[in-house]
Protein backbone atom coordinates (compact mmCIF):
# COMPACT_ATOMS: atom_id res chain seq x y z
CA UNK A 1 0.00 0.00 0.00
CA UNK A 2 1.37 3.55 -1.09
CA UNK A 3 1.55 5.71 2.16
CA UNK A 4 2.54 9.25 1.38
CA UNK A 5 6.29 8.66 2.77
CA UNK A 6 6.50 5.79 0.44
CA UNK A 7 5.42 8.29 -2.64
CA UNK A 8 7.62 11.16 -1.59
CA UNK A 9 10.64 8.68 -1.67
CA UNK A 10 9.47 7.19 -5.00
CA UNK A 11 8.69 11.10 -6.52
CA UNK A 12 11.95 12.24 -5.76
CA UNK A 13 13.77 8.91 -6.94
CA UNK A 14 11.74 9.82 -10.18
CA UNK A 15 12.97 13.46 -10.44
CA UNK A 16 16.25 11.82 -10.78
CA UNK A 17 14.59 9.31 -13.22
CA UNK A 18 13.37 12.55 -15.46
CA UNK A 19 16.89 14.20 -14.73
CA UNK A 20 19.17 11.40 -15.84
CA UNK A 21 16.48 11.07 -19.07
CA UNK A 22 16.80 14.69 -20.20
CA UNK A 23 20.63 14.91 -19.89
CA UNK A 24 20.69 11.71 -21.82
CA UNK A 25 18.41 13.37 -24.44
CA UNK A 26 20.34 16.57 -24.63
CA UNK A 27 23.60 14.89 -25.08
CA UNK A 28 22.49 12.61 -27.47
CA UNK A 29 21.47 16.03 -29.69
CA UNK A 30 24.29 18.18 -28.83
CA UNK A 31 27.18 15.44 -29.20
CA UNK A 32 25.83 13.21 -31.71
CA UNK A 33 23.17 15.10 -33.43
CA UNK A 34 20.70 12.40 -32.35
CA UNK A 35 17.02 14.16 -31.58
CA UNK A 36 15.79 11.14 -29.57
CA UNK A 37 12.41 11.70 -27.11
CA UNK A 38 12.33 9.90 -23.61
CA UNK A 39 11.62 6.25 -24.34
CA UNK A 40 14.52 6.59 -27.51
CA UNK A 41 17.04 7.68 -24.65
CA UNK A 42 15.59 4.64 -22.92
CA UNK A 43 16.42 2.16 -25.24
CA UNK A 44 20.24 3.64 -25.69
CA UNK A 45 20.61 3.83 -22.34
CA UNK A 46 19.69 -0.09 -22.09
CA UNK A 47 21.54 -0.79 -24.77
CA UNK A 48 24.94 0.60 -22.94
CA UNK A 49 24.30 -2.25 -20.33
CA UNK A 50 22.65 0.14 -18.38
CA UNK A 51 19.44 -2.26 -16.57
CA UNK A 52 20.15 -1.82 -13.37
CA UNK A 53 19.93 2.07 -13.95
CA UNK A 54 16.70 1.13 -15.79
CA UNK A 55 15.39 -0.89 -13.28
CA UNK A 56 15.71 2.13 -10.52
CA UNK A 57 13.90 4.57 -13.16
CA UNK A 58 11.06 2.57 -13.13
CA UNK A 59 10.29 3.14 -9.87
CA UNK A 60 10.76 6.31 -9.87
CA UNK A 61 8.81 6.90 -13.07
CA UNK A 62 6.34 4.94 -11.48
CA UNK A 63 6.22 7.07 -7.91
CA UNK A 64 6.51 10.39 -10.15
CA UNK A 65 4.00 9.11 -12.66
CA UNK A 66 1.75 8.69 -9.07
CA UNK A 67 2.37 11.90 -7.86
CA UNK A 68 1.71 13.72 -11.09
CA UNK A 69 -1.87 11.89 -11.47
CA UNK A 70 -2.85 12.50 -7.29
CA UNK A 71 -2.12 16.24 -7.61
CA UNK A 72 -3.65 16.16 -10.65
CA UNK A 73 -7.06 14.80 -9.24
CA UNK A 74 -6.90 16.67 -5.95
CA UNK A 75 -5.49 19.78 -6.80
CA UNK A 76 -1.94 18.91 -3.89
CA UNK A 77 -0.34 21.84 -4.55
CA UNK A 78 -3.18 24.11 -4.77
CA UNK A 79 -3.30 25.41 -8.78
CA UNK A 80 -6.55 26.73 -7.93
CA UNK A 81 -9.77 26.01 -9.86
CA UNK A 82 -9.71 28.72 -12.60
CA UNK A 83 -8.79 28.08 -16.32
CA UNK A 84 -4.92 28.44 -15.36
CA UNK A 85 -5.02 25.81 -12.78
CA UNK A 86 -6.98 23.75 -14.65
CA UNK A 87 -4.65 23.74 -17.97
CA UNK A 88 -1.54 22.94 -15.21
CA UNK A 89 -3.63 19.88 -13.82
CA UNK A 90 -4.41 18.85 -16.53
CA UNK A 91 -1.14 19.10 -18.37
CA UNK A 92 0.35 17.17 -15.02
CA UNK A 93 -2.14 14.42 -15.27
CA UNK A 94 -0.86 14.20 -18.86
CA UNK A 95 2.94 13.96 -17.67
CA UNK A 96 1.74 11.69 -14.98
CA UNK A 97 0.41 9.13 -17.74
CA UNK A 98 3.19 9.92 -19.91
CA UNK A 99 5.98 8.90 -16.77
CA UNK A 100 3.72 5.90 -16.44
CA UNK A 101 4.28 4.74 -19.68
CA UNK A 102 7.82 5.43 -19.37
CA UNK A 103 7.99 3.19 -16.57
CA UNK A 104 6.31 0.81 -18.69
CA UNK A 105 9.17 0.99 -21.60
CA UNK A 106 11.85 1.23 -18.66
CA UNK A 107 10.56 -2.16 -17.32
CA UNK A 108 10.26 -3.88 -20.40
CA UNK A 109 13.45 -2.92 -21.57
CA UNK A 110 15.35 -3.50 -18.39
CA UNK A 111 14.04 -7.30 -19.08
CA UNK A 112 15.74 -7.15 -22.32
CA UNK A 113 12.37 -7.23 -24.25
CA UNK A 114 13.73 -4.91 -27.12
CA UNK A 115 9.83 -4.80 -28.50
CA UNK A 116 8.90 -1.66 -26.32
CA UNK A 117 6.74 -0.35 -29.07
CA UNK A 118 8.48 2.55 -30.21
CA UNK A 119 8.91 5.64 -29.06
CA UNK A 120 6.94 8.26 -27.49
CA UNK A 121 6.63 10.11 -30.86
CA UNK A 122 5.64 6.43 -32.21
CA UNK A 123 2.67 6.23 -29.64
CA UNK A 124 1.38 9.77 -30.09
CA UNK A 125 1.16 8.77 -33.60
CA UNK A 126 -0.70 5.96 -32.94
CA UNK A 127 -2.62 7.76 -30.39
CA UNK A 128 -3.32 10.25 -33.46
CA UNK A 129 -4.50 7.49 -35.35
CA UNK A 130 -6.74 5.64 -33.27
CA UNK A 131 -8.13 9.27 -32.54
CA UNK A 132 -8.64 10.03 -35.86
CA UNK A 133 -11.14 6.35 -36.08
CA UNK A 134 -13.35 7.85 -33.15
CA UNK A 135 -16.42 9.62 -33.84
CA UNK A 136 -15.27 12.96 -33.04
CA UNK A 137 -12.27 11.99 -32.51
CA UNK A 138 -10.83 15.32 -34.31
CA UNK A 139 -11.86 17.24 -30.95
CA UNK A 140 -9.93 14.98 -28.87
CA UNK A 141 -6.84 15.87 -30.63
CA UNK A 142 -7.96 20.09 -31.03
CA UNK A 143 -8.30 19.51 -26.91
CA UNK A 144 -4.73 17.35 -27.10
CA UNK A 145 -3.26 20.55 -29.07
CA UNK A 146 -4.91 23.05 -26.69
CA UNK A 147 -3.67 21.19 -23.39
CA UNK A 148 -0.04 21.32 -25.07
CA UNK A 149 -0.38 24.63 -25.90
CA UNK A 150 -1.25 25.60 -22.59
CA UNK A 151 1.50 23.58 -21.31
CA UNK A 152 4.27 25.00 -23.29
CA UNK A 153 3.08 28.86 -22.71
CA UNK A 154 2.72 27.85 -18.54
CA UNK A 155 6.42 25.88 -19.21
CA UNK A 156 8.04 29.77 -20.61
CA UNK A 157 5.53 31.80 -18.24
CA UNK A 158 7.31 29.81 -15.04
CA UNK A 159 10.85 30.45 -16.89
CA UNK A 160 10.25 34.03 -17.21
CA UNK A 161 8.79 34.52 -13.62
CA UNK A 162 10.67 31.59 -11.76
CA UNK A 163 8.22 30.80 -10.21
CA UNK A 164 9.46 27.18 -9.75
CA UNK A 165 11.25 28.53 -7.10
CA UNK A 166 8.78 28.55 -4.37
CA UNK A 167 8.62 24.61 -4.56
CA UNK A 168 12.58 24.75 -3.69
CA UNK A 169 13.87 24.64 -0.43
CA UNK A 170 15.09 28.10 0.74
CA UNK A 171 18.61 26.62 1.28
CA UNK A 172 19.10 26.35 -2.74
CA UNK A 173 16.09 28.72 -3.92
CA UNK A 174 18.13 31.72 -4.19
CA UNK A 175 20.89 30.33 -5.72
CA UNK A 176 21.35 31.89 -9.03
CA UNK A 177 23.23 28.70 -10.65
CA UNK A 178 19.41 27.06 -9.21
CA UNK A 179 17.55 29.56 -11.50
CA UNK A 180 19.31 29.71 -14.31
CA UNK A 181 18.89 25.78 -14.51
CA UNK A 182 15.46 26.15 -14.13
CA UNK A 183 15.04 29.15 -16.42
CA UNK A 184 16.88 27.43 -19.34
CA UNK A 185 15.44 24.10 -18.78
CA UNK A 186 11.74 25.30 -18.73
CA UNK A 187 12.05 27.54 -21.68
CA UNK A 188 13.51 24.41 -23.93
CA UNK A 189 10.51 22.55 -22.39
CA UNK A 190 7.92 24.95 -23.50
CA UNK A 191 9.62 25.03 -27.01
CA UNK A 192 9.44 21.64 -27.17
CA UNK A 193 5.52 21.56 -25.84
CA UNK A 194 4.46 24.06 -27.94
CA UNK A 195 6.45 22.27 -31.49
CA UNK A 196 4.40 19.58 -30.06
CA UNK A 197 1.19 21.44 -30.01
CA UNK A 198 1.86 22.34 -33.36
CA UNK A 199 1.88 18.92 -34.55
CA UNK A 200 -1.00 18.00 -33.65
CA UNK A 201 -2.92 20.89 -34.75
CA UNK A 202 -1.87 20.00 -38.33
CA UNK A 203 -2.85 16.37 -37.52
CA UNK A 204 -6.24 17.96 -36.40
CA UNK A 205 -6.57 20.43 -40.33
CA UNK A 206 -5.56 17.66 -42.24
CA UNK A 207 -6.88 14.62 -40.64
CA UNK A 208 -3.37 12.69 -41.17
CA UNK A 209 -1.97 11.06 -38.00
CA UNK A 210 1.44 11.28 -39.68
CA UNK A 211 1.51 14.79 -38.67
CA UNK A 212 1.55 13.87 -34.76
CA UNK A 213 4.96 13.77 -33.18
CA UNK A 214 7.13 13.75 -29.77
CA UNK A 215 10.12 15.69 -28.51
CA UNK A 216 12.49 13.97 -30.75
CA UNK A 217 10.28 14.62 -33.79
CA UNK A 218 10.17 18.46 -32.25
CA UNK A 219 13.40 19.11 -31.78
CA UNK A 220 14.16 17.74 -35.31
CA UNK A 221 11.98 20.66 -36.76
CA UNK A 222 13.47 23.34 -35.21
CA UNK A 223 16.25 25.05 -37.06
CA UNK A 224 19.70 23.73 -36.28
CA UNK A 225 20.95 26.88 -34.24
CA UNK A 226 17.59 27.02 -32.37
CA UNK A 227 18.33 22.66 -32.38
CA UNK A 228 21.25 23.47 -30.24
CA UNK A 229 19.84 25.82 -27.76
CA UNK A 230 16.81 23.89 -27.16
CA UNK A 231 19.33 20.51 -26.50
CA UNK A 232 21.34 22.17 -24.39
CA UNK A 233 18.41 23.71 -22.43
CA UNK A 234 16.80 19.93 -21.89
CA UNK A 235 20.21 18.68 -20.88
CA UNK A 236 20.06 22.12 -18.19
CA UNK A 237 16.51 21.30 -17.45
CA UNK A 238 17.76 17.45 -16.42
CA UNK A 239 20.67 19.04 -13.94
CA UNK A 240 17.30 21.20 -12.69
CA UNK A 241 15.42 17.94 -11.88
CA UNK A 242 18.83 16.41 -9.99
CA UNK A 243 18.15 19.50 -7.87
CA UNK A 244 14.51 18.54 -7.50
CA UNK A 245 15.24 15.17 -6.60
CA UNK A 246 16.93 16.68 -3.29
CA UNK A 247 15.87 20.04 -2.84
CA UNK A 248 11.89 19.74 -3.77
CA UNK A 249 9.11 20.82 -1.39
CA UNK A 250 7.00 17.48 -2.00
CA UNK A 251 6.18 16.99 1.73
CA UNK A 252 4.90 20.03 2.37
CA UNK A 253 2.70 19.72 5.31
CA UNK A 254 -0.87 21.22 3.35
CA UNK A 255 0.34 19.42 0.95
CA UNK A 256 0.55 16.02 3.16
CA UNK A 257 -2.80 17.05 4.84
CA UNK A 258 -4.66 16.55 1.77
CA UNK A 259 -3.35 13.19 0.14
CA UNK A 260 -3.67 12.13 3.73
CA UNK A 261 -7.57 13.08 3.70
CA UNK A 262 -8.15 12.05 0.23
CA UNK A 263 -6.76 8.30 1.08
CA UNK A 264 -8.93 8.57 4.17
Amino acid sequence: MFTVGRLEAMARLGFAARGLMYLLIGYLALRLGRTEDGAGALAILSSTGGRVVLAGMVVGFVGYGLWRLTDAAIDSEGHGDGLSGALVRAGGAMSGLIHLGLAWAAAKLALRDAGGGGGDGDRIEQGASTALDWPGGEIALLAGAAILLGVGAFQLVRAVKLSFLKHLDGRVAHRPWVAWLGRAGYAARGIVFLVMAWFLWRTFQSADAEEAGGMGQALEALPSDLQFLVAGGLALFGLFSLVEARHRRINDPHIVARLQRSWG
